[in-house]
């Protein structure tokens, strides 16, 4: 990737103590995150607590763990206000004449899948995005970034009318054998649920997205994460041997198998819905 910007250490956390890339080395060890593991990874650090030279650390200690020349590191790196339908666009021109949302159109940076910043997917995600070795997915509005031995196969293929389905990087992770981890968030941060979802939605809308300085329109999966909480709830209750629990620096996290979660959630979210 061309932008190698780092992300920096957050200015407030929770808790009171500073961790070194050793200590959540040694934590994430604990979890189960070892070499050759594709691990697809939701974070905040605000919940791990102050980290000695912020996210950047945590990303190298993942990349150390796993073995870029054996594992594989992967992010989510969504950019939702592409989109004229997502929260953020609305709420941008929600007060706004037709001629200034016409100018916010036009001046609205389009997706460029290497400089394009991610939105609200916390600074691990954009440290791996900005690190020099990283492949990024094409999706305008749902991409993913990976580092390491798989990182290309995982981002090849994202077509536009795939936001998060079995032609996604989800589908690729899935066939990988993936892990997620849950670092200092919930599972209704999990993106694996998406892809069985996918499986058993049938409602359908469409995006309009821009990309460089063409806006492009599509059809697919009207994708919601309202009741993944609650999916998650039941999944880690019915399946506690497929979980594993531990602590990263001051934050809670979990450990599961990718494919387990996004079986569970095409058979469960039929009877969540």
């Amino acid at each position: 990737m061309r932008d190698v910007r780092e992300a920096r250490a957050p200015r407030a956390w929770i808790g009171g103590n500073r961790w070194s890339g050793a200590r959540l080395a040694s934590d994430l060890a604990a979890l189960g995150v070892d070499r050759g593991a594709t691990m697809l990874v939701h974070c905040s650090m605000r919940r791990i607590g102050w980290v000695e030279g912020g996210a950047a650390t945590l990303r190298d200690a993942l990349l150390r763990l796993l073995d870029e020349s054996a594992g594989t590191l992967v992010v989510p790196a969504q950019t939702r206000s592409k989109s004229q339908s997502s929260s953020e666009f609305l709420k941008a021109v929600a007060d706004l004449d037709d001629d200034a949302r016409a100018a916010f159109l036009d001046a609205l940076p389009g997706f460029d899948r290497e400089t394009s910043p991610t939105e609200g997917m916390g600074a691990l995600a954009e440290a791996v995005r900005c690190h020099p070795r990283a492949y990024r997915s094409a999706h305008p509005l749902t991409s993913f970034a990976a580092i390491g031995r798989s990182a290309r196969e995982v981002c090849a293929s994202h077509p536009l009318d795939c936001l998060l389905g079995k032609q996604s990087p989800l589908g690729a992770l899935y066939e990988h054998g993936a892990r997620v981890l849950l670092l200092g968030v919930g599972f209704d941060k999990c993106t694996a649920f998406h892809l069985g979802e996918d499986a058993v939605c049938d409602e359908e809308r469409r995006y309009t997205c821009k990309v460089g300085d063409s806006w492009l329109d599509f059809e697919d999966l009207a994708h919601r994460d309202g009741d993944f909480a609650e999916l998650g709830r039941r999944f880690a209750e019915r399946h506690p041997h497929s979980v594993r629990r531990g602590r990263v620096g001051s934050a809670h996290a979990l450990v599961f198998p990718f494919q387990d979660a996004a079986e569970f959630a095409a058979s469960e979210l039929p009877n969540l819905r």
